[in-house]
């Protein structure tokens, strides 16, 4: 078990023609040949011209061209992907009162975070101890995936745990973390072990408020009421990827970080999400459920610093990343990553 306590919850085209049309065929598709070049003779002067404006090469633009539609069906897809609610609960899975299923409704924000209250019944949630918030945030995310949990991690953070990674995230937002890749053939030989590096960047969003007990509709905050910290998020993409595509990149793992509780628990909420794999089947997740956790706990390595998990090395190498990357040796980081906590 990690320190922030970070689970997994699962288990040619042919033409034939008679002798007699064979002329009118042959005619027929000499005349589309012929369109065919004058489109891509005006096609060709176009992307000549375009080309010139923007300094690039007629080859650089057609691969610009065919990068730009692949990006447009991946935000059609994931959008597609985001409109699908998650399956209902089964009258013994469901916690009654405490548990809300998403209703789409326009939101008021730019925030492209899904918001705490679509997932709990925030009012009726206030009653419960930090222990039993924590109890309820696990057995919900257990029951998703038609109760196999799949594609999901969850987390109760203490917030002073929180507050210590986001001090170091604002400042150093980006990293580089590395999963293992066993060799095939040796898989417990780890002299033959590689590694994936994937690229993670911290976001921070709006700072949510206080929910307001059902039982007191006229509750308002008070002047002394201190805000809740921002929402962050953290996306995962495999490095390769990332050097290709940049910010276009598909992120493989998204954990989000709700700070809805803070003031009333104080605790933050951790949601993973695997990005869903158009292969279907059993490998229907971008990213397995072990890779996913990993990844999780890896963040503990290099942002928790003063802490068990995370040594001065975690610490230095973070820095070296940002402020002198032209000393980041990433031999070190894997020496590190590979050390047992």
């Amino acid at each position: 078990m990690s320190l922030l306590g970070i689970r997994t919850v699962s288990r040619r085209l042919t033409v034939s023609c008679h002798p007699g049309s064979y002329w009118r065929t042959a005619l027929s598709l000499r005349g589309l040949h012929n369109n065919s070049l004058d489109r891509e003779a005006k096609y060709a002067e176009k992307l000549r011209l375009r080309a010139e404006q923007t300094g690039l090469s007629v080859e650089e633009l057609k691969v610009k061209a065919k990068e730009s539609l692949v990006e447009q069906k991946l935000r059609e897809r994931q959008e597609l992907l985001a409109s699908r609610p998650p399956p209902k609960l089964t009258s013994n899975q469901q916690t009654p009162g405490t548990l809300v299923e998403p209703k789409p409704e326009a939101r008021k924000d730019s925030t492209p975070v899904k918001p705490l209250s679509d997932i709990l019944n925030l009012p009726r949630i206030l009653k419960t101890t930090p222990e039993q918030l924590s109890a309820l945030w696990t057995a919900y995310h257990a029951s998703r995936s038609d109760g196999t949990g799949r594609g999901y991690l969850c987390a109760a953070i203490p917030f002073s745990l929180y507050k210590k990674m986001t001090t170091v995230a604002m400042k150093y937002p980006s990293f580089i973390i590395p999963l293992p890749r066993p060799d095939i053939e040796s898989p417990a030989d780890e002299s033959k072990m590689s590694y994936e590096f994937f690229f993670m960047q911290w976001n921070f969003h709006h700072s949510p408020p206080s929910p307001i007990r059902a039982d007191d509709p006229f509750q308002t905050p008070t002047p002394d009421t201190p805000s809740n910290p921002p929402i962050s998020t953290i996306l995962f993409t495999p490095l390769q990827e990332y050097k290709h595509r940049a910010s276009f990149a598909t992120p493989y793992l998204v954990l989000t970080h709700y700070t809805d509780l803070v003031n009333t628990h104080g605790v933050v909420l951790l949601r993973g999400e695997i990005t869903p794999s158009t292969a279907g089947g059993e490998a229907r997740y971008m990213l397995g459920q072990e890779d996913a956790q990993l990844l999780a706990v890896g963040i503990q390595k290099f942002y928790l610093w003063g802490e068990k998990d995370a040594g001065p090395d975690g610490e230095r190498l973070l820095r070296s990343f940002h402020d002198n990357p032209e000393e980041f040796n990433w031999e070190e980081l894997l020496k590190l990553y590979s050390q047992a906590p």
